[in-house]
């Protein structure tokens, strides 16, 4: 399970393909230019447990050094290219990376984090790796990403697990549900619609070319592009987030029609919490191929539900495959099926956060259980069902509010693209629900889709959930991982020193 195998059983099979410039790097082609790229990591002085980081768009070189940095036993940091400078150089010094690899120009800050910097105006890594032979190094062996969560709600927290012990091209977890759960095999073309840097992209993708499949990767999602592409290179896999769904189904009725999908045998989600009624469309539209799994970067659980449990369990994000699910009130104890709490996994794989004890501390509780700090419940046949993020929590007239439910029913409306749904401050209730809109049609926004919508909210939501202001805005902030990015809507309505993180 490892692409240096593929490449000598079949060596013209594509790794993968970029989209929509159609570059292809074959299985061959990957394998002697990681091999070269892991000889220039050697020459630069990187041993096994060094780190490099990466900051880079959905480039067709980005597998070439990751690889690179797996096959010499190192730390891959990726590292979203939306991140400001001083964020930026915070990852790169806090996971102590010793090379840094941008397609983009590098800052001041940027550059004095680390040894050395390959980028514009800087170093060449492809040019200077072309120097050096394309077969592998001596000492091989496997190396690891190591990850920082999205930061959506707060500084970023870095996951450095222990390097895998044994042979290169040893199976993970991940691999092994992948062909288990979901069918994954050399026969595969895979569709990744997500930036690289993300952590199920990047997982998903290297999963895959353990396997010998291929991967298509998509240089930015378009919702139509992303159709066209499962029809032309007959795509069986594809992992999305709910925006992608929403994007897709907001899509004109003839424009969804005109693209042969039926080569689909798998469509899976994670990422966020999916609105029942988009994900019942998708299943109506695909067929029953709509799969889902809850996970975080941690990786200290995972559950999965495949489309006809959960038809039978709307709402639902399956039972627990890894670790043990166990919903907890604010002191730690568990608590009885159908009451809502914080979600925790007992006998999962463990984590800490690098360089951040209190961190580590507070995502445990005294039974030594571990949380993302996600709310939810279970049924009595151990569901899990999420509720929200516990810090997007609205706290209104001492009412616990859960904005995910609020904004999974304004968004069915056909007028609205996205939404976020957040607490502002209230001098009677401590604070107020507002929805941030994002119309599909600037055009629309104003009072009167405002009254629109709180009207279609009415016998949809409780009294107490509908929000009390509707504001409108071109675009909403959100990641290219589809996650929205709420604290920078709350930071509209929060005076500077009382916004939370």
């Amino acid at each position: 399970m490892h692409p240096s195998i593929h490449a000598q059983t079949v060596p013209d099979r594509p790794a993968y393909i970029m989209a929509p410039s159609g570059e292809t790097v074959t299985y061959r082609q990957l394998d002697e230019r990681s091999s070269q790229g892991a000889h220039l990591l050697r020459a630069l002085g990187l041993r096994r447990g060094d780190g490099i980081a990466l900051m880079l768009e959905n480039d067709a070189r980005f597998f070439e050094i990751v690889w690179a940095a797996q096959r010499a036993g190192l730390y891959y940091t990726c590292i979203s290219t939306r991140l400001a400078p001083p964020e930026i150089a915070f990852i790169v010094r806090d996971s102590g990376s010793r090379v840094l690899v941008s397609t983009a120009a590098v800052a001041p800050e940027m550059s004095d984090a680390v040894e050395i910097v390959f980028a514009p105006g800087a170093r060449d890594f492809v040019g200077e790796r072309a120097a050096f032979p394309t077969h592998p190094i001596a000492d091989e062996a496997p190396g690891m990403d190591m990850l920082y969560s999205s930061g959506t709600t707060g500084q970023p927290k870095g996951i450095r697990p222990p390097l895998p012990e044994g042979s290169l091209d040893q199976s993970n977890a991940l691999t092994e549900f992948g062909r288990t759960t979901f069918g994954m095999g050399p026969d595969m073309t895979f569709l990744s619609p997500a930036p690289l840097y993300h952590s199920a992209p990047l997982r998903w993708c290297m999963a895959v070319h353990k396997l010998g499949g291929t991967a298509i990767v998509m240089e930015k999602f378009d919702a139509a592009a992303a159709l066209a592409l499962i029809e032309r290179y007959r795509v069986t896999h594809a992992q999305f987030v709910p925006t992608h769904f929403i994007r897709m189904l907001k899509l004109p009725e003839d424009v969804r029609k005109r693209y042969d999908l039926s080569s689909l045998r798998v469509a899976y989600h994670a990422a966020a919490p999916c609105p029942v009624d988009v994900k019942q469309a998708m299943i109506a539209w695909l067929g029953p191929i709509v799969h889902e799994f809850y996970a975080g970067t941690e990786a200290n659980g995972l559950t999965t539900i495949g489309p006809q449990e959960w038809l039978e369990r709307p709402g639902s994000v399956g039972r627990a495959v890894w670790g043990t699910i166990r919903i907890c009130d604010e002191d730690g104890e568990p608590l009885p099926p159908g009451e809502t709490g914080a979600i925790y996994f007992a006998d999962g794989p463990a984590f800490e956060y690098h360089n951040d004890p209190a961190k580590t501390a507070a995502s445990r509780n005294h039974h030594g259980w571990t949380t993302l700090g996600d709310v939810g419940h279970v049924d009595a046949d151990g569901y899990l069902y999420l509720t929200d993020r516990q810090s997007f929590m609205i706290i209104s007239g001492g009412v616990n509010i859960y904005p995910q439910e609020i904004e999974d029913a304004i968004v069915a409306h056909p007028k609205v693209m996205d939404v976020a749904v957040i607490g502002a401050p209230d001098e009677e209730m401590g604070e107020r629900v507002v929805a941030v809109v994002q119309p599909g049609d600037w055009a629309d926004a104003g009072p009167a889709l405002a009254a629109e919508l709180t009207e279609w909210l009415q016998g949809r939501i409780g009294r107490i959930k509908q929000p009390r202001q509707i504001d409108f805005v071109p675009e909403l902030p959100r990641h290219p991982t589809g996650k929205l990015l709420k604290r920078l809507v709350r930071e509209r309505y929060w005076p500077a020193p009382a916004v939370r993180a």
